[in-house]
C-alpha cells in the first residue's frame, strides 16, 4: 500500500492526469546506467523559474540517488510538467544558489516550516534549523539540479547574449 502511495504520482502521469499535480511535481524519464531501460521518477519542484523555463529539484538521497546517477551517465532525458513534455538538459546548482532556493522554498512553505526542518534533520543526520549556514551545508550534502529545455539560455548569461533573436 505504501509503495502504491509513493508511486501514485507516476500513475497519474501515466493516465495523462499529471496536470493535477501542477508545477509542484515533475515526471523525469531517464535511462538506467546499467540496464539501459527507461525509468520514470516523480520529483518535487522546489522552484520553477518561468522566464527560462527551469525547474529545480533536490536529490533527497544525495549523490547516491539512482535517478541522479542515471542522468549523469545518460544525460538524454525528458521531463513532463503538467501536460507539457520537454527534452531536457540539466545543471547542478552551486552551493550559494542552492541555499537561496532552499530559503525561498521555506518562505513559500512557511506553514510547514517546522515539518520541513524535522524531515530534513532526519534525512541529513544532523539538526537542521534553517539558518544560512545550515542551508549551505544542506546544499553541499544534497545536490540541487536545475532542468531546462534543450537550447534554452539563462537570461543574462553568455549563452543568452549570443543566441539569435
Amino acid at each position: 500500500m505504501l509503495l502504491w502511495l509513493f508511486r501514485g504520482p507516476v500513475y497519474l502521469y501515466r493516465c495523462k492526469c499529471g496536470w493535477l499535480l501542477g508545477r509542484r511535481f515533475l515526471l523525469l524519464c531517464h535511462t538506467g546506467r546499467r540496464t539501459r531501460r527507461r525509468h520514470q521518477t516523480v520529483l518535487e519542484i522546489m522552484e520553477y523559474r518561468e522566464e527560462i523555463p527551469e525547474a529545480i529539484v533536490m536529490s533527497a538521497f544525495g549523490q547516491s540517488a539512482e535517478w541522479l546517477r542515471n542522468i549523469q551517465a545518460f544525460p538524454e532525458l525528458e521531463i513532463t510538467i503538467g501536460r507539457k513534455q520537454f527534452a531536457m538538459t540539466y545543471r547542478t546548482l552551486d552551493p550559494d544558489e542552492a541555499a537561496a532556493v532552499v530559503r525561498r522554498y521555506e518562505q513559500r512553505n512557511w506553514l510547514f516550516k517546522s515539518v520541513i526542518h524535522v524531515v530534513l534533520s532526519r534525512f541529513l543526520g544532523w539538526q537542521y534549523r534553517g539558518t544560512d549556514r545550515d542551508r549551505r551545508r544542506l546544499a553541499a550534502q544534497l545536490p540541487m539540479i536545475a532542468f531546462r529545455p534543450k537550447g534554452a539560455a539563462i537570461p543574462g548569461s553568455v549563452d543568452d547574449a549570443t543566441s539569435p533573436g
